[in-house]
């Protein structure tokens, strides 16, 4: 098996949307929403794929300003190609992208959160979310 990698490769929405049902990370992305789905694929500034053949088999979705941080959106790897160091290649192919001084950030999926400190990422104790319809609220003066 060949394995091709691609940047910013015009990928299928339909095809997109297969290859995240293929592997754990599309039960937490909202594919159930095409114009959502269509938005997470048009609006990430640096794409790399993973082919077998015709079969996109990996992703690497990043928003970045190419100088200083690139957040790693999506790392998706088919469950059938999964353990082939096809994720492992595409960061580094999203790293080579970036300038010499930029660093990756991402949130890790619960199913690879032990994956990444295996290939050199260092655990970060202050990342926060505010998920959408969460109210925004002053802090409380008193602290």
């Amino acid at each position: 098996m060949t394995i091709t990698y691609k940047r910013d490769e015009p990928v299928n929405l339909d095809q997109f949307i297969a290859l995240y049902h293929s592997c754990t990370l599309g039960a937490r992305r909202p594919l159930d929403d095409r114009a959502i789905a269509a938005q997470m694929q048009q609006h990430g500034n640096l794409q790399i794929t993973a082919w077998d053949n015709d079969l996109l088999v990996g992703i690497s979705r990043s928003l970045t300003d190419f100088g200083y941080v690139c957040y790693l959106a999506d790392l998706a790897i088919r469950d059938s190609h999964q353990k082939m160091g096809i994720g492992l290649e595409l960061i580094q192919l999203t790293r080579a992208a970036l300038g010499p001084r930029a660093m990756i950030v991402l949130l890790a999926a619960p199913q690879a959160v032990d994956y990444y400190p295996k290939i050199g990422f260092t655990r970060h104790e202050s990342a926060w979310i505010l998920k959408a319809g969460e109210p925004l609220t002053a802090p409380n003066k008193n602290n």
